[in-house]
């Protein structure tokens, strides 16, 4: 075979080689590129650290005794705060002044942090505070249902100002019975009312027993049996769980209601103490109180009646005067309330403006 025919021979073999191969091909797809897709990367934010939970046993104060509903309700309060807060907080109840505490001093004592949780009678605090005087105006009120409208206008006036002035935060407002007098005679008009030698625990208490001729002794309630027993006075100015306290059935006869003021505790802790707590601490403390604030206020009428009838049980006669014995007494002090608000703070009279614009007055 010559060169040419051997060239041709190859060229014939090159040819089908190249045309199977590229039938081949022809035959498989061609795979596009597929773009994968970015892988997704976490984004991991850095965690907050937890806010640390506070944690305490509070000091807490009450002058009046174990029984007394002002103490239950501050080892209720303990026992809703302990509760919600699985256990972290709760307070140390010390009852009947065993921390060695009266009113004026307390509300200084928890401004200090000395005394960090504290019931505080607001009439026993007024010589230092002399806005809080304005609860214990006689007359102002005239039943429960005006007594929690009056503690409704006034208690953002007291939060602001025990806040501001006295480094503490306000946590509640728990009522007493309304104020009667309790005698060794009956008392059924303005003149049984002269001659008396009574105990008063706020200074317009005082000014009702001037104004009807009585002499008043602004005793602590630590000293009060003992005075009666001893004759240094004959008569007292307080409610019914107070003439429990102190067995006034067997140093007096009779109690005549007389609705003549409403006594307020305030339950206050010391600012410093309220914002070391953690947020959620603090919401909720405040929550539990405003609970317990509205269930005592429910109670106190049922307060008010179960203690009256130990009384009775006791032998205690309750007087039941004319409506002319409080005619006379109303007019005979009536300018008890204008002639304070001249010498009060400033907001003494918003809140009394408050209050009438509420009753109608």
């Amino acid at each position: 075979m010559g060169r040419k025919s051997v060239f041709l021979s190859f060229l014939v073999v090159s040819l089908l080689v190249f045309a199977l191969v590229f039938a081949g091909c022809a035959e498989e797809p061609v795979e596009e590129p597929v773009d994968e897709p970015d892988e997704e990367v976490d984004e991991v934010d850095e965690a907050e650290p937890d806010e640390d939970l506070y944690e305490a046993e509070l000091l807490t104060n009450s002058v009046w005794p174990e029984d007394n509903h002002q103490t239950q309700a501050l080892y209720e309060l303990s026992d809703r705060l302990e509760g919600a807060t699985d256990g972290r907080v709760s307070f140390n109840v010390q009852s009947g002044g065993a921390l060695g505490y009266t009113d004026p001093e307390l509300i200084a004592g928890v401004r200090d942090g000395i005394v960090p949780v504290s019931a505080i009678m607001m009439s026993g605090a007024a010589g230092e505070e002399p806005l809080l005087d304005v609860t214990t105006l006689p007359f102002l009120m005239q039943n429960y249902d005006e007594a929690r409208l009056f503690c409704e206008v006034y208690t953002p006036y007291f939060d602001e100002l025990l806040a501001d002035k006295w480094n503490q935060k306000l946590l509640l407002i728990s009522p007493w019975p309304g104020a009667g007098i309790w005698t060794q005679h009956p008392v059924e008009s303005v003149e049984d009312m002269e001659g008396l030698e009574t105990r008063t625990y706020d200074r317009n208490g005082a000014l009702v027993m001037e104004a009807v001729g009585g002499t008043p002794h602004p005793l602590p309630f630590s000293e009060v049996y003992s005075s009666l027993a001893t004759g240094v006075i004959d008569s007292v100015i307080t409610s019914t769980p107070t003439a429990v306290d102190a067995n006034f059935w067997e140093v007096l006869d009779y109690f005549t209601p007389m609705f003549m003021t409403l006594g307020m505790e305030m339950f206050v802790i010391n600012l410093d103490e309220f914002n070391a707590m953690d947020s959620g601490t603090q919401e909720t403390l405040l929550s539990v109180a405003a609970e317990l604030e509205d269930d005592l206020w429910d109670q106190i009428e049922e307060i008010d009646r179960e203690n009256e009838q130990i009384c009775v049980d006791n032998g205690i006669e309750v007087v039941d005067p004319p409506q002319e014995f409080f005619d006379d007494i109303a007019e005979v002090t009536e300018n008890i309330r204008e002639e304070w608000l001249e010498d009060a703070p400033p907001e003494a009279q918003q809140i009394v403006d408050e209050f009438y614009e509420k009753v109608d007055r």
